[in-house]
């Protein structure tokens, strides 16, 4: 019986644990929970996660969710994943559970917070928030900060200086990924001045390659559906400009 994931690969988490089952050749079933049409508040999958949220998974009886309790779970009770992912050297996970939990209440708050009053909002049906947009981006640049000062000290291009990826590394990742849908300019804004970050990204992408893009390729099409509305926005208000003169002498 293959392990079923619950997901929307809109959802960062939802990415992290389907790239890591494909990089690791664990087959799934793959169910797709789309949050924009709120099917995650279905009384069905109520009854996979009551906390109605994605991802979640069902292997045989068990059911789990918590994206990082889902990771653990399949990298411990899974043959053939690599050690490197979740180590069996007590020290070593538990630093690796240190930069799990620091990544919900900091860099996850951050970014999610961030591109959803900046971007998302709308697209779900709510407004925008400047304010929350604002605080959320103290809290995302603090991350980003501690990531590359911090977590990313070491001989290794990976969390805790290791030399080959964890499930850290994919879950921290798969988050900042999220900061794609911003405007180009805005991106580099917040994510220019911190190259060893940047650096991590692209040693994660490349250990996890093929399926981190086609993992992330709804992410990829949804940041050109929205360039090119911003386009066409500033084209309209560059005719709008053009026009504007000849009306005022009429």
């Amino acid at each position: 019986m293959k392990l079923k994931v619950y997901a929307d690969r809109m959802s960062q988490p939802s990415r992290a644990i389907l790239i890591f089952c494909k990089v690791n050749g664990i087959e799934i079933e793959e169910i797709h929970i789309e949050l924009s049409k709120r099917e995650h508040l279905s009384p069905e999958f109520q009854a996979i996660n009551p906390l109605k949220k994605v991802p979640a998974i069902v292997d045989g009886r068990f059911k789990l969710f918590e994206s990082h309790a889902i990771l653990i779970y399949i990298a411990s009770a899974f043959p053939g994943v690599a050690n490197h992912w979740y180590p069996a050297d007590a020290s070593r996970k538990a630093k690796i559970h240190s930069v799990l939990d620091w990544h919900h209440l900091n860099l996850r708050r951050g970014t999610a917070g961030y591109v959803l009053n900046t971007v998302l909002a709308p697209l779900l049906g709510l407004p925008l928030n400047a304010q929350a947009a604002a605080e959320a981006e103290k809290v995302l640049v603090s991350s980003l900060s501690t990531i590359e000062n911090i977590w990313l000290k070491g001989d290794g291009p990976f969390l805790l200086g290791s030399f080959r990826p964890s499930i850290a590394d994919l879950s921290l990742v798969c988050e900042i990924m999220q900061l794609q849908l911003l405007d180009e300019k805005d991106h580099d804004r917040i994510i220019g001045p911190y190259k060893k970050v940047q650096q991590w990204i692209e040693s994660t992408k490349n250990a996890t390659k093929p399926h981190f893009d086609e993992v992330h390729n709804v992410l990829y099409k949804l940041k050109a559906r929205l360039s090119a509305q911003q386009s066409s926005k500033a084209d309209g208000q560059i005719k709008a400009g053009i026009k504007a003169p000849i009306f005022s002498k009429m």
